[in-house]
């Protein structure tokens, strides 16, 4: 079978399955499976699938129809323009919270300085924030060693050199330390939410996804423990759901961060707000 008419055949049945990107879908798996990137398939789509390809395709596509996110299926998601692998120890990285990463990027003036990423996951915030600003230590933490395994090897995977990884619960295994940015993007969905029972996220880790008081419990603990381990004249940054901010912005005023603001993503939500760190 062409792998055109192979893509077309695919991308419908993932269509019907409810994909909210069925063709990209197909492209995506296909291009794993051949070991190409996409463009390719626009010049070659007329050749011919191997029937090992094929039966292997296929399957892909089964997975894909019953739900399984494709980052998962293919073990990879680009973020910052950076192939992160993934696995279902960690949320897949989202181009929403690339919004963060230019939010630390434009608070980070000096050539020099530190970065704390709390619940670092794959280390997708903490590797492109690194690789942009290479004269600055960054330090990610999670309290899954499944996941600091994972995101040390995506540093390795990129030859980043100046982010590194470490096991803990938040500011746990911190202690006396500072940093010029802490930033993070917590759990902070309800756990009566009903979108957890819809498309991807019904397979990532729920402790990564889940916070109680209707989501805030951990962006108000972030907010509540960060300013004892910033620098004078650091920042605080957190990711966190498009009603949410009103809440964020509260708070931080509640503990005395100064120029308190609200960042919107490219869809015009509110998605990060942040803080100058309280005077001493």
């Amino acid at each position: 079978m062409r792998l055109d008419t192979l893509l077309k055949r695919a991308a419908g049945r993932l269509e019907q399955a409810g994909s909210p990107s069925p063709r990209l879908d197909a492209e995506v798996l296909l291009c794993h499976v051949l070991g190409v990137e996409r463009s390719w398939l626009y010049t070659w789509g007329d050749r011919h699938a191997e029937s090992f390809s094929w039966a292997r395709f296929e399957a892909l596509v089964a997975a894909r129809a019953e739900g399984q996110p494709v980052a998962y299926l293919v073990g990879e998601r680009e973020f910052w323009g950076l192939r992160l692998a993934t696995t279902p120890a960690t949320l897949i990285p989202r181009p929403d919270t690339e919004t963060l990463v230019a939010a630390a990027l434009e608070k980070a003036t000096s050539g020099s300085g530190r970065l704390l990423d709390l619940g670092t996951g794959t280390g997708a915030i903490a590797l492109a924030f690194a690789i942009e600003r290479p004269g600055w230590e960054v330090l990610g933490v999670d309290r899954e060693p499944a996941a600091v395994a994972l995101a040390t090897d995506n540093a390795a995977r990129h030859g980043i050199a100046n982010a590194r990884f470490r096991v803990g619960d938040w500011f746990n295994e911190l202690v006396e330390e500072r940093f010029d940015l802490i930033v993070s993007n917590p759990p902070y969905i309800a756990d009566d939410d009903p979108h957890l029972g819809q498309g991807d996220v019904r397979f990532e880790p729920r402790s990564a996804l889940v916070a109680g008081e209707a989501g805030l419990a951990d962006l108000h603990a972030l907010v509540r423990k960060a300013a004892s381990y910033l620098a004078p004249s650091g920042w605080l940054l957190l990711e966190h759901g498009l009603t949410q901010g009103e809440d964020v912005r509260r708070a931080l005023h509640g503990r005395g961060y100064r120029e308190v603001a609200t960042l919107e993503d490219l869809g015009g939500r509110e998605r990060v707000s942040l803080g100058h760190a309280p005077l001493r």
